[in-house]
């Protein structure tokens, strides 16, 4: 029985592994201020006066934007 739960063990590990080999990192997106229209380029929302205008994109500068097909 004991082998059992070490063989189990292992999968459901290698399987955790595996999982998160395909992570991505979080796209950017270019943010508009709602009081002057300024653009700033984040990975996270940055608060209630912005608003999302562009994106998502692959790169910190807001320049290669993301493909979906």
């Amino acid at each position: 029985m004991k082998k059992i739960n070490v063989k189990v063990t292992t999968t459901l590990l290698l399987a955790l592994c595996c999982s998160t080999l395909n992570a991505e990192p979080a796209p950017w997106w270019k943010w508009r201020s709602k009081i002057d229209g300024a653009l700033i380029c984040s990975q996270t929302p940055l608060g209630e006066g912005w608003e999302k205008a562009y994106g998502p994109f692959r790169d910190a500068r807001c320049e290669k934007l993301i493909v979906v097909r």
